[in-house]
């Protein structure tokens, strides 16, 4: 193994701040276990900064652990194919579509994979009314980890407060509530892992949301997932796909509603809800515990990203 100089880009502006600086601290403790030389890189608002520390102390690699806008929406990716640095992870194309919500289900849809019913409107045109039956979904276009997800429930009159106190852009994309179950599945290039069930604790939102990601406890994931062996096998196919109709290289990590609530003996039905082309790395994270599953523990996930690296378009 080459011994490399490493900066680990982490923190950050996003809602997911502190998720990526777990992410970047765990990242670099594993790499500098491995031998390398390793600098973390705590990203602010001064793009002039980060571009003068990372021509003074030239790593040979970035690892990028930022998380949310600027970390995986293409804009790191771009200022890092400039520089001519190696980075971790998805370039700036399949960064950018992936983060948004819509153009990923347009890429989804014309490779002719599953995604909800839904659509793209504003606050003020969500406000007056439902845009579809209830139970549905209202999401940011733009936000990761379950960030500003909200279930509209029959009866429930948040509708209108959502609207109005709306926070995550211009525009909201609304899909159809799918029932039944949480499942992910990880990739790692051009291999699919296993099949994750995900299932929240306690009393709270009854969802995969942030607190579910991230608290120790907030969920249990049972893996691998104890699904239709139809199904599991057509998730794993379906992350990989996704993978590729995306242009993502590296890990990225799909995730599904799983539809098993009318007919628990068959298949049921699958849905894409995203790909994350940034993957948490916190001790919680999906991904890595996966890659675990697989015989790859955490250190040597962490050393085949570095291996992975390279500048893109």
């Amino acid at each position: 193994m080459t011994r490399r100089k490493i900066s680990v880009l982490m923190g950050g502006l996003s809602a997911e701040r502190e998720v990526s600086l777990n992410s970047g601290r765990n990242v670099a403790d594993a790499l500098r276990g491995l031998g390398h030389t390793v600098r973390c890189v705590d990203t602010g608002t001064d793009l002039l900064t980060i571009v003068r520390d990372l021509h003074d102390h030239r790593p040979d690699v970035v690892f990028n652990a930022l998380h949310g806008r600027f970390g995986e929406d293409g804009s790191i990716q771009g200022v890092l194919d400039w520089i001519g640095i190696p980075y971790t992870h998805s370039g700036v194309r399949a960064s950018a579509t992936a983060m948004d919500k819509d153009a990923a289900r347009t890429v989804f849809a014309a490779a002719g994979l599953p995604v909800a019913t839904g659509r793209v409107m504003t606050p003020a045109e969500l406000e007056p009314a439902d845009p579809l039956p209830v139970p549905y979904v209202i999401k940011p276009l733009n936000e990761g980890s379950s960030v500003g997800v909200e279930i509209i429930h029959p009866g429930s009159n948040r509708r209108a407060m959502v609207a109005q106190s709306w926070s995550f852009g211009t525009h909201i994309l609304v899909e159809e509530f799918v029932p039944g179950r949480e499942l992910t599945v990880g990739v790692l290039e051009d291999r699919a892992l296993t099949v994750t069930d995900i299932t929240p604790a306690g009393n709270g939102t009854g969802f995969y949301d942030y607190q579910a990601k991230y608290a120790a406890g907030g969920s249990c994931h049972e893996l691998p997932a104890r699904i239709h062996p139809t199904a599991f096998a057509q998730a794993r196919e379906l992350a990989l796909a996704a993978h590729r109709a995306l242009g993502c290289r590296g890990a990225s990590r799909t995730d599904f509603r799983y539809d098993d609530t009318t007919d628990p003996t068959g298949p049921g039905r699958l849905v894409i809800l995203e790909t994350n082309t940034q993957p948490g790395m916190t001790p919680t994270s999906l991904l890595p515990e996966q890659a675990a599953a697989c015989g790859t523990d955490y250190a040597a996930l962490c050393q085949w990203m570095i291996d992975h690296a390279t500048c893109r378009t």
